[in-house]
Formats: structure tokens, sequence, C-alpha cells
């Protein structure tokens, strides 16, 4: 099976994680897609960052209608400092009849070489890029695959936590059970 890898905090999940997952499926050859959520790095700063759980929580609720979509709790289980090779070392050793892509952002693909261990990723991995405005598209590796088509979404999980402390509407932004979820607990006030 062919499984993509789709990592991030995902403080909170929204409608264009969901929307690109959906895209990713439809325009690839991905069997599966699995957010894979990351937990919070004791040696960063937080800015803003809730509770893995509760981020966990979110994704698993924002993908249990979409067939084909899971969400992966495996970096929460790994040694820290964890990084993105080290997770997919982990997957392939854990589920070796399956292949594993990797989707990141525009942004991430000019920083690419930076990564720890890059070339065993671009060696092992297709590498799936989603354009974001603002950052440029030169793929620098013939593993890169940019979804030129896929859709762009105008909020960041950012943006959407200052809507949230503002008091703005994010109903447009955000799964159903995500937003009551946000607002049954008073995430992100």
């Amino acid at each position: 099976m062919r499984i993509t890898i789709y990592g991030g905090s995902f403080n909170p999940i929204h409608n264009g994680h969901i929307r690109l997952a959906a895209y990713v499926l439809s325009h690839t050859d991905t069997d599966e897609l699995w957010f894979v959520v990351t937990p919070r790095n004791p040696l960063k700063a937080t800015d803003g960052l809730i509770d893995d759980s509760a981020r966990l929580e979110m994704a698993r609720m924002a993908v249990a209608d979409m067939p084909h979509v899971l969400v992966s709790d495996i970096e929460f289980t790994l040694p820290k400092p964890n990084y993105t090779a080290d997770t997919l070392a982990a997957l392939a050793r854990e589920y070796p009849e399956h292949t594993f892509s990797l989707l990141i952002g525009a942004d991430n693909m000019a920083v690419f070489d930076r990564w720890r261990n890059y070339e065993d990723i671009l060696r092992h991995h297709t590498v799936y890029v989603y354009p974001r405005s603002g950052s440029p598209l030169r793929v620098q590796y013939p593993q890169m695959r940019v979804l030129s088509g896929a859709p762009l979404f105008p909020y960041s999980s950012t943006e959407i936590r200052a809507m949230i402390r503002q008091g703005k509407p994010v109903a447009d932004m955000l799964p159903v059970s995500v937003e009551r979820y946000i607002v049954e607990n008073k995430l992100y006030k």
C-alpha cells in the first residue's frame, strides 16, 4: 500500500488540511494519507501550542468520515528530539509492506537541504510539495513532485487561532466537530 505522510502540529487542524488530504488522494497514487501529529517539543517555544492529546483528538474528529485518511501518533512514541527521517524510518520498520511518501509545504521545500538526513528521505521516498502563498516553487530535487493544482487555503492555523482569540467567526475554516471541540473546551482563548 502507498501511504503519504502529512506531518504537522495541526494547531488546530482546519479545512485547508482536509482539502489538501482529499486532493492528494485523488491526484496522486496514494492509497492512504496519514496525518502525523507532532508532539510538543520541549526544546522549542510553544507559542500557543495546545496539549498534544487535544490536537490529536481534533485531528481524529476531523477525519472520522474520510475514507483512506488516518491519524497517527507515532511521533509521540519516538525518542526526542525527533526528525522526519526518524519518523519515516520507524514507519518503514513497523509497516515493511507499505511504501511511504511525504507531503510538505513549499516553505519547507526551500529549506529541505537543512533537514536532518534529507538525502536519505529523497533516496527512499517521493516528496509531494504543496504550494503556499508567498513561497517560491523552484523544485530542487527530482524526487519532489509539486502539486500545482492543489487547493490553496487563505488562512493558516496561526491566523485561525488569532481569530478565535479575537472572537471572530471561524466556522467556515474548521470541520464542524473541531469547531465544537474548541468552543466546548475553550481553546485558544
